[in-house]
This record gives structure tokens, sequence and C-alpha cells, in this order.
């Protein structure tokens, strides 16, 4: 373990989470800033699951993106961009599209934790219920795509969520589906318009997100804070 990490938290604190097994759903713009910030602290047990490619459009945003990349599938660079940081991690990624044909046939009781950060509102659900279900721990990212100022970012409960547009729909489905409480990482900035469908995004928002979102995992264990 890193010299100056230990020098933070202490060997104790890192012990009671390096080998907690974290499941990371989407690696782009905010789960591949969750994946660095948890390998470089420590974690050493973690899945992930994403079934991009990636493209020309990730470059100003995605941590595993660069030029030497493109079309390469994001599970296979995300893990070669990690094993050259901590050889010795043991990650496991999965080539596939969350919906309801193969959710089964994920083991989701193996997991410590489980960190969303894909945007499709179905897929996202379906890890919701899951998580909820077998009282799995679980961080949902709202939108961090025609956001802009990072500051506006805070880990809070879905139903204290404003402006997100996201967040609006998933709080929406939790009450229609009696999901009380739900950890979610959103933005209190109005987004910016950008008249198109496709949103605008640049790396200060998704990658602020992130790296909250790894924050507040790893305090999560060692400040002995509630798990929700």
């Amino acid at each position: 373990m890193n010299s100056r990490t230990e020098l933070m938290i202490g060997l104790d604190n890192i012990n009671k989470y390096s080998n907690k097994h974290i499941a990371i759903f989407g690696v782009g713009g905010v789960g591949g800033y969750v994946l660095e910030g948890l390998v470089r602290s420590g974690f050493e047990k973690i899945s992930i699951f994403d079934f991009d490619k990636v493209d020309l459009s990730n470059l100003n945003r995605q941590i595993i993106s660069n030029i030497n990349n493109i079309n390469k599938v994001k599970t296979d660079e995300a893990i070669n961009h990690v094993l050259k940081i901590n050889p010795n991690i043991n990650i496991v990624g999965y080539n596939i599209f969350i919906d309801e044909t193969n959710i089964d046939d994920i083991n989701f009781e193996d997991f410590d934790y489980v960190v969303d950060a894909i945007d499709t509102v179905s897929s996202k659900l379906l890890i919701i219920q899951k998580c909820k279900q077998l009282n799995i721990p679980i961080i949902s990212s709202m939108g961090t795509g025609n956001k802009l100022d990072p500051t506006k970012l805070s880990i809070t409960d879905i139903t204290k969520t404003t402006t997100c547009p996201l967040a609006k729909i998933i709080r929406k489905k939790c009450r229609e589906l009696d999901i009380k409480h739900l950890t979610v990482l959103a933005s209190t900035e109005d987004p910016i318009k950008t008249n198109t469908r496709n949103p605008g995004s640049m790396i200060f928002v998704p990658a602020s997100a992130g790296l909250l979102i790894a924050s507040y995992i790893l305090r999560s264990y060692i400040e002995d804070e509630k798990i929700s």
C-alpha cells in the first residue's frame, strides 16, 4: 500500500476496506473516476460492468480514454488502465448492457457495495431494485451532463434532489416502487440548454462526481458511517 495513503488513514483502516468487493456499473465519465479513486486508495476487489466502446467524444472527460484506444471495449481498457496502477488488483470486467434478460444472472450478493454510474433509466432502476431487495449498499449517480460547476455536487437522499432532470425521473420511479431512500450523487446546478437531445459534458463535473463517490465509499468504511 502507498505510504502516503497509510499516513492519511492508517493501515488498520486500509485493511477494513481493501478486500471489500465493489461493483461499478458504468465506467464512463463518472464511473471511470470512481474506479480511479478506489484503486488509488487501495481497494483491491472490483467488478466493472459496461457495454460500450471508447469513442472520440469521450476524450474530453473519460479517464480511460485516449487517442490510441478509440473503438476498444471500455471494460478491457479500464482493466488495462488500473493494472498499471496496481498489478495485484482483483478486477473483472463484464461487457454487457444491463436489462431484464441478464440482471438475475449477476450475483449481487457477492458485492459489498454497488455504484450505479449508468445513464439508462430502466437499467438504473433494475440495479437499484436488486440492491434494495438484497439490502446491498448502493450509491446512484444522477445527471452530470450539461453541468459546468462541480461545487454544486453533493451526496444526498433521492428525496432531497431538486433541479436534476434525471433525479426527477428516478425520484418518481422510486415512489412508484416504494423505495423510500436511495443515496445519490446529484447536482443543484440548473442544466445548461444545448438545444439538442445529446447532452454536453466537460471533465469537471463527472470527474468530481466520481471522486466524491469514491471518497464517500471509503469514508463509509473507515468512519463507520451508515451505508444505505
